[in-house]
């Protein structure tokens, strides 16, 4: 998958799509049947019980809706999890409060992501000190990143500039202030930027 962000957006849109139509259907029904089965219109109560095909209308559609909702789900849950084997890898210690980001040469920057344009990017995520979640909203990404354990995650760099960085997790009383800035750049931008021995 090479748009991970369009799978989930479409994955979030089929959900409240199909949640909107039900609850017009729903709210429809309740209506009619309060009006057709008013007690001045139908004194006795009607008795559906032992309905085969209500029963079987009532089962087999909500699992289909189930089942739909579950593959569409499943669908851009394996395109997160799918690294492409070009992608480039850089790493990212989290810790109170604040990312530091080590590129493939091992070079370091905090609080600033760079990274080539048109490229997939896998960040490698692992915590110094308690749980952080590190999340990017413009590329629908977020992953826990966790004390002595690996965690990844990843994206596909195809737009120019800056994007913000998130902690979601409660990591103490600095935790408002750990954002961070994802930065994407021409190529060769990135690489100039690589070389120098100074931050961006």
């Amino acid at each position: 998958m090479d748009n991970v962000v369009r799978y989930v957006d479409e994955t979030f849109i089929y959900i409240i799509v199909l949640c909107l139509v039900l609850l017009v259907l729903i709210t429809a029904t309740m209506i009619y049947f309060a009006i057709r089965f008013r007690r001045s219109r139908n004194p006795v109560p009607s008795d559906i019980r032992g309905n085969l095909k209500v029963e079987l209308v009532w089962m087999i559609v909500p699992t289909i809706i189930a089942l739909s909702m579950f593959y569409f789900g499943w669908e851009s849950f394996l395109g997160l999890r799918s690294v492409p084997p070009n992608a480039l890898n850089i790493d990212v210690h989290a810790m109170q409060y604040s990312y530091i980001f080590i590129y493939p040469n091992k070079k370091e920057s905090e609080g600033l992501l760079i990274v080539p344009l048109g490229k997939p990017i896998k960040v490698n995520l692992t915590s110094l000190d308690v749980l952080h979640g590190f999340y990017i909203p413009a590329f629908r990404i977020k992953e826990d990143a966790v004390p002595k354990m690996k965690t990844y995650t990843w994206f596909n760099a195809d737009k120019l500039g800056d994007y913000h960085i998130f902690c979601t997790q409660y990591c103490g009383v600095g935790h408002a202030d750990m954002n961070a800035i994802l930065r994407i750049v021409p190529e060769s931008e990135y690489q100039k930027w690589l070389e120098k021995k100074t931050k961006y």
